[in-house]
């Protein structure tokens, strides 16, 4: 997979691909399983970045980085900004949980999804669109590691708003 196409999104069995706003006002099609999620850049112009965004002060800390910090990290030719996972084995999360999750933060909230927090810096990150493949037998663990170490190998970096493994 490029990362770069939805077609090959979808020939990966991906599913969903709504939009960040719908989402937040409505999240009841989010699956109640485990599994990854892809947050897709899909605008035909460059990124704009706030100074500061619109996530939550988890803990205290504050989200926002230096807009440099933003361009350096954002990765051209790429549509997949972010790679997510949601369960393994023995936990309750869910897809639908971890995503609410996430908006939630993203809304200002103090959540505990420091992961991915890059998003919220994005002026109309609600315009952002999010997939997700549904993992009932995988662990969601290996196989959003193995998608990234591949995103790595295509563009030299990791997707935008992943910060570690």
């Amino acid at each position: 997979m490029t990362f770069s196409f939805i077609e090959e999104i979808l020939k990966n069995r991906f599913t969903g691909f709504l939009k960040m706003s719908e989402l937040f006002y409505d999240s009841r099609s989010l699956p109640k399983t485990r599994g990854i999620y892809l947050v897709l850049y899909l605008a035909d112009k460059s990124p704009e970045f706030m100074t500061i965004g619109t996530g939550g002060h988890f803990k205290g800390k504050d989200p926002n980085i230096a807009i440099a910090e933003l361009k350096k990290n954002w990765v051209d030719d790429a549509i997949v900004v972010y790679i997510g996972k949601a369960g393994k084995e023995g936990s309750s999360a869910t897809l639908q949980s971890r995503l609410r999750q996430y908006f939630s933060f993203g809304k200002g909230g103090n959540v505990g999804h420091w992961g991915g927090r890059y998003i919220w810096q994005l002026r109309n990150s609600n315009e952002l669109v999010v997939c997700w493949k549904e993992l009932p037998e995988d662990d969601p663990r290996t196989v959003e590691a193995d998608l990234i170490k591949k995103f790595i190998t295509r563009y030299g970096k990791r997707p935008f708003a992943n910060l570690s493994d």
